[in-house]
């Protein structure tokens, strides 16, 4: 029975026509009516017990290359496939199961594969869109060489695609005060200690030399460097306004999505840069990002959404609370004057303030009234005169043309 209900719509209408010639040799006594009638009734037939009753066995893995992509850029989707029996499987179809934002689900047509045989298929995906998106599983069509009869079988191995927010270059910009007992500080504060109280460690791939603590090294006789350089790690912060009505547009282009793109920018820059970073937005969530992890910051970017959230109360206590960052960055939506004020309350001695403001008078068009603009100027001005360095960023805009400002302390007042 799972044979007849495996018949394609060809062998189901082979089988009606087969019936139909038998009933009609009958009725008018046609013997070759009667042989052509048993023929075409006995191939569907046939077809479908031979299919149902073969066993195949097949191993199928899936490899992403990379499995990690930034919004707009192709992942290679390689499969696997292995007969693991002795016998050589007939035609066979492959349909790997694909979410609507990667685009149309991948078809292949195999014609046979023989024992112990393996064929490799390569495939590409691509989303506009940021998030974790699942790959499969793979379903496998049998069919008969005379496409009469298919049967479905489907492996259960899923693999996921991360899609990252669109990182941009951004140039290198001297920002005083970030490096919380960094740079020189850091070397001053171990000449005054003297090399004779630095605690040394065994040298880890991916080290700087220039920390190589000789004394210890010709001492020991392997690569030593300083522990207290290692500890004494730059800090940041990032704050990233998600509040669905702070932000205009629809789709990959909103502002919203350039809010997220900027952040990331900016996050992954300073990684590589060597300061660690805590991402917190407007409900207060925090989340640590070590130097040189910049992936777990664009994993966690991914999956991102707005928020309900109508003010920056959460955001701005989990800043205060965390303390000892000498950076703080924040990519904002629409903002008012008491926001601001809460905002530039932040930044004091010591600290260097930057604020990318998110223009969404050019998102908005003729939607954005006098009421909004005002205090868009107003939301501004406190920032400056609270000693934040503000950068405009217009629909359209790349953020690598604006940072260049980020380091200007004239942009604060």
């Amino acid at each position: 029975m799972s044979g007849l209900k495996a018949l394609t719509p060809r062998g189901r209408s082979f089988l009606a026509s087969g019936v139909a010639a038998l009933l009609c040799a009958l009725v008018l006594g046609e013997q070759d009516l009667l042989r052509v009638a048993v023929l075409i009734t006995a191939m569907p037939l046939l077809a479908s017990l031979v299919v149902a009753r073969t066993r195949y066995r097949l191993a199928c893995a899936r490899r992403l290359s990379p499995a990690r992509v930034q919004a707009g850029e192709d992942s290679t989707v390689t499969l696997r496939l292995e007969n693991v029996t002795r016998l050589p499987t007939g035609l066979l179809l492959v349909e790997d199961t694909l979410q609507y934002a990667l685009g149309t689900r991948p078809r292949f047509v195999l014609d046979r594969m023989e024992s112990r045989g393996v064929r490799e298929i390569d495939y590409k995906v691509s989303s506009d869109l940021r998030g974790r998106f699942p790959i499969g599983p793979l379903s496998v069509r049998i069919a008969d060489p005379f496409g009469l009869v298919e049967l479905t079988r489907s492996f259960t191995i899923t693999d996921t695609l991360v899609v990252t927010p669109e990182v941009v270059p951004l140039p290198p910009v001297r920002l005083s005060g970030e490096y919380s007992g960094g740079g020189d500080s850091r070397t001053r504060s171990v000449a005054a200690a003297g090399d004779d109280d630095v605690a040394p460690r065994e040298y880890r791939q991916g080290d700087d030399l220039r920390r190589v603590h000789w004394r210890s090294t010709a001492r020991r006789g392997e690569l030593m460097v300083r522990r207290e350089e290692q500890e004494r790690q730059s800090r940041g912060a990032l704050l990233l306004d998600t509040r669905r009505h702070a932000h205009r547009g629809e789709g990959p282009r909103s502002s919203f999505e350039v809010a997220v793109s900027a952040a990331a920018s900016i996050g992954v820059h300073l990684s590589a840069e060597g300061l660690a970073l805590r991402l917190v937005t407007d409900q207060g969530a925090r989340h640590v990002v070590d130097t040189g992890q910049s992936w777990s910051l664009l994993d966690t970017l991914a999956v991102i959404r707005q928020s309900t959230a109508r003010s920056l109360e959460h955001g701005v206590g989990a800043l205060r609370q965390g303390g000892g960052e000498g950076l703080i960055i924040a990519v904002l939506g629409a903002l008012d004057p008491e926001e601001a004020r809460a905002l530039a309350q932040l930044r004091h001695s010591g600290v260097t303030a930057v604020a990318v403001l998110l223009d969404l008078a050019s998102w908005d068009g003729a939607s954005w009234d006098a009421v909004a603009a005002e205090n868009a100027r107003a939301a501004r001005s406190v920032l400056t005169g609270g000693g934040w360095r503000v950068l405009d960023l217009p629909a359209g805009a790349s953020l690598a043309g604006v940072w260049p400002e980020a380091g200007n302390n004239r942009s604060a007042a």
